[in-house]
């Protein structure tokens, strides 16, 4: 038995809905199938309703001994609707290279667990996150996850972009682990670059998209942000498919608001430190400068984060608490 359906469609807010994450390899984890038991493909329907709307399609297959080896390179990520061994006993020899194989997470009956077993930062865990919304508890268990730390790889997906040399990783996640790795540095070519193998190089994955560079009040509301961005975006001609991420300063990284605004639009928000912002002052003033030494966030940001360093709309305020401009 074999169900697939085809969900990649536009809300009529021009959002893509969940517009699947770009997985760090730079591939996209769109395309699922979930691995179940006959007696449990009424579970595997009900994931297919929960979840399905937000990857481009997603089948149903049922369970015997060779699934995963017949269907092995298919698909981005396998759902396993049975006990975490039996989904590790069928596929521990066919796995060969963390970036090249599918990601596999189990879940069980009653949707409890949704646990990645492999594969966790190129698409386990995000299936994990989004069968959590059916109300399966993710147990990630991959170390910038656990830590509560944003690894190279959840960067990569927060700036639009996929990791070149995946072994660096390894060594880069440390440093985050350690909070020694600092913001990531960015180069504008042609230029050629020499890299050790403790460096992770990150690389756009589109060419014409738009930055939402922001700031806000604090306690600013998700409400708030969520209006001033689409303000701006209309101001720009553009729509919410059209954004790469947000771009904000470290001093508003934390702010409930933006964060929450930025996960109901499925957008990866970055933070840039202060001396990031100071070579790129947008034409606006901003008082910020003279009472913290801080340049308009909105401006830089988003002149600083975009791929021309241009802005396409100057700072656009709303309601005296969140300020946007839009830049690529």
């Amino acid at each position: 038995m074999s169900t697939d359906t085809n969900t990649n469609e536009t809300d009529s807010d021009g959002s893509s809905g969940h517009c699947s994450t770009p997985d760090s390899d730079g591939e996209v984890a769109e395309e699922i199938a979930i691995i179940a038991f006959e007696r449990k493909m009424a579970t595997a329907e009900e994931i297919v309703e929960g979840i399905g709307d937000r990857y481009e399609s997603v089948e149903i297959l049922e369970y015997h001994g060779d699934v995963f080896a017949e269907h092995w390179g298919e698909y981005d990520c396998f759902i396993g609707l049975m006990a975490s061994g039996i989904a590790m006993r069928k596929t521990a020899p066919l796995l060969e290279d963390k970036w090249d194989d599918p990601a596999i997470c189990v879940v069980d009956e009653e949707l409890t667990w949704a646990i990645p077993i492999t594969g966790g930062h190129h698409g386990a865990n995000q299936v994990a996150e989004d069968l959590a919304s059916m109300g399966a508890v993710p147990a990630m268990t991959t170390a910038s996850e656990a830590a509560d730390e944003q690894g190279v790889e959840k960067q990569a997906k927060a700036l639009d972009s996929h990791v070149v040399n995946g072994d660096s990783t390894v060594a880069t996640n440390l440093a985050v682990l350690d909070g020694e790795l600092g913001p990531i540095e960015r180069l504008d070519g042609p230029k050629a670059v020499l890299v050790g193998d403790d460096v992770t190089v990150l690389k756009r994955n589109g060419e014409d998209g738009v930055v939402l560079g922001t700031g806000s009040v604090s306690g600013a509301k998700k409400g708030q942000f969520l209006a001033a961005w689409e303000r701006a975006l209309n101001e720009a001609g553009k729509g919410w498919n059209d954004v790469e991420f947000v771009a904000t300063g470290t001093r508003k990284e934390e702010e409930p608001g933006l964060l929450e605004a930025a996960a109901e639009k499925d957008l990866g928000v970055i933070a840039l430190e202060k001396e990031d912002l100071e070579g790129f002052e947008g034409p606006t003033p901003s008082r910020s400068k003279e009472l913290i030494g801080w340049p308009g966030i909105s401006e830089a940001s988003a002149i600083a984060a975009g791929r021309e360093h241009e802005l396409l709309v100057e700072k656009v305020s709303h309601e005296d608490s969140v300020t946007v401009a839009v830049g690529r």
